[in-house]
């Protein structure tokens, strides 16, 4: 793992759960898996802090165990699954957009959460969505868990590994860890569960005479007879088939745009009816029949025929066109010229590239020498002797578009990197003016639940001056431009990731 991704895992880390999850994570990360007890000496931690930040890192799948033959339980960082904590808001957008506010609240609570129970999730999703109604409305359990089976159906969530019944019911030892389980065809199987009930809200009365809220209790005491419907059913989002969603999506916008709409139709028809079927990092779709596919057929074969899509060669048009967006951004149109020529010829010399570009030699042979030392092209040399003599060898410039897609990988992982920190140091630099506005927003709130007069918030707005607000104003702003930013280079990062992913299968 490099360097800039280490610094981006641990930025992640810390923001989403402190310091002490961040040290414990970035450790495994670097040195590979370790037990436990060498976690807690190497980092100077103590042992229980070790022991509750590998409960957060574990719950969160950001950490895997494996026990050894000779008893040791060891930890192992999964990388890749803490670099995905920055599509989180990605995700749940996704979600809003295809299932609405229900199918959202129910993602964002897995996220947060890592796993849980289905009740669980219907029960927290219809309290949050009664909370916005108006008063008199309230959220149905019903409904909410239509909402989940429908995100079961089509994959976006998925059951846990959980500890095999033989396993508890062996008399022996138990042994030093849990060996989670899952049946492939059980993984979006739903309970039949007959939640009733609708959703509460949030009332000061639900605090007891001791002070303690009653959401803090526990739900079910062992007064309570009634079991928990799904005990031991835990549920988490599958992220792979959100990435299989935003590749489908990424497919048919480009198709779109390079043809024609009516194309891109077709090709979304295509990966809709083959996306539960066809694997993630499948390189193409399942075969589809053109008696399957509407307004789509073969001219002079009534049999019709199997379609798929090449969804490997789908990735590499969509780096290739990333690649070619950078050149043209970073170096100019001319640049981007000689970058497309390259790739169409695969080998070509420096005279071709004059030639063919239409470009003075100079200028050509500094547009190539650039983009040679920025590792957007590379240089084969083919010598005609054994020597290797510069007079008698052929230098031939090409493009290797998988090792520049992982040098574009790196500096994405370190753009995301910077952009965080930076938000990190507009959000410090303005803490206490951030603070006062809270405080003042919290006051007005309280007033008006009171029926506080007009004249009264207005004297408590004017806490904050003018200067203040417009700082405010510029905070927001800034903020919001490096939020987006954040967002559009994960995009990149996707796309990405996605070829590197399917082209490394392939070899």
């Amino acid at each position: 793992m490099t360097q800039a991704e280490i610094k981006l895992c641990s930025l992640l880390l810390q923001e989403h759960f402190g310091e002490i999850v961040e040290k414990i994570g970035v450790h495994l990360i670097r040195t590979g898996s370790q037990p436990l007890r060498v976690i807690a000496h190497d980092t100077g931690t103590s042992l229980d802090q070790v022991k509750k930040a590998l409960c957060v890192l574990v719950q969160h799948n950001l950490v895997s165990y494996q026990v050894h033959k000779r008893g040791v339980v060891e930890y192992e960082a999964q990388c890749s699954r803490v670099l995905r904590m920055l599509r989180y808001p990605r995700y749940i957008y996704t979600t809003k957009t295809l299932y609405s506010d229900t199918g959202e609240l129910i993602v964002e609570e897995l996220l947060l959460n890592g796993k849980l129970t289905m009740s669980a999730v219907v029960k927290k999703v219809a309290d949050r969505l009664t909370e916005t109604m108006e008063d008199g409305k309230t959220m149905d359990y019903a409904e909410v868990s239509n909402t989940f089976v429908r995100l079961a159906d089509t994959h976006f969530v998925q059951r846990c590994p959980s500890v095999p019944t033989t396993e508890n019911s062996d008399p022996g030892p138990p042994p030093p860890a849990p060996t989670l389980v899952i049946n492939e065809k059980d993984m979006y199987l739903v309970p039949k569960l007959s939640l009733i009930g609708k959703g509460k809200r949030r009332r000061s009365s639900d605090e007891d005479a001791a002070g303690e809220p009653k959401a803090k209790r526990p739900k079910y005491t062992t007064d309570n007879k009634e079991p928990i419907p799904d005990d031991g059913i835990y549920w988490q989002a599958n992220l792979d088939r959100f990435h299989q969603h935003f590749r489908d999506q990424a497919i048919v916008s480009a198709v779109a745009n390079r043809m024609d709409q009516t194309s891109s139709e077709i090709v979304r028809t295509m990966l809709r009816m083959s996306e539960i079927t066809t694997s993630s990092s499948a390189p193409f779709t399942q075969p589809l029949s053109s008696n399957e596919l509407e307004f789509v057929g073969k001219s002079g074969d009534s049999g019709g025929g199997m379609y798929v899509i090449n969804l490997h060669k789908a990735l590499a048009s969509l780096a290739t066109a990333t690649l070619e967006s950078v050149v043209q951004e970073r170096f100019g149109s001319r640049c981007a010229r000689i970058f497309r020529l390259v790739l169409q010829k695969k080998h070509i010399e420096q005279k071709q590239v004059e030639d063919f570009a239409m470009i003075p030699a100079k200028e050509a042979k500094d547009m190539l020498y650039k983009m040679l030392s920025e590792n957007f092209m590379s240089l084969q040399e083919i010598p005609k002797t054994p020597d290797h003599a510069p007079s008698r060898t052929f230098y031939l410039y090409t493009v290797n578009i998988l090792s520049a897609a992982r040098m574009l990988l790196h500096r994405c992982y370190k753009s995301i990197a910077n952009l965080i920190e930076r938000r990190q140091f507009e959000t410090k630099e303005n803490k206490r003016l951030l603070e006062k506005s809270q405080r003042v927003e919290a006051i007005i709130a309280s007033m008006q639940a009171t029926g506080a007069e007009e004249a009264q918030l207005q004297e408590i707005e004017e806490m904050i001056t003018a200067p203040e607000r417009q700082q405010l104003e510029t905070l927001k702003r800034n903020v919001n431009k490096l939020d987006a930013s954040e967002i559009q280079v994960d995009e990149t990062i996707f796309l990405l990731e996605s070829y590197i992913e399917c082209t490394m299968k392939r070899q």
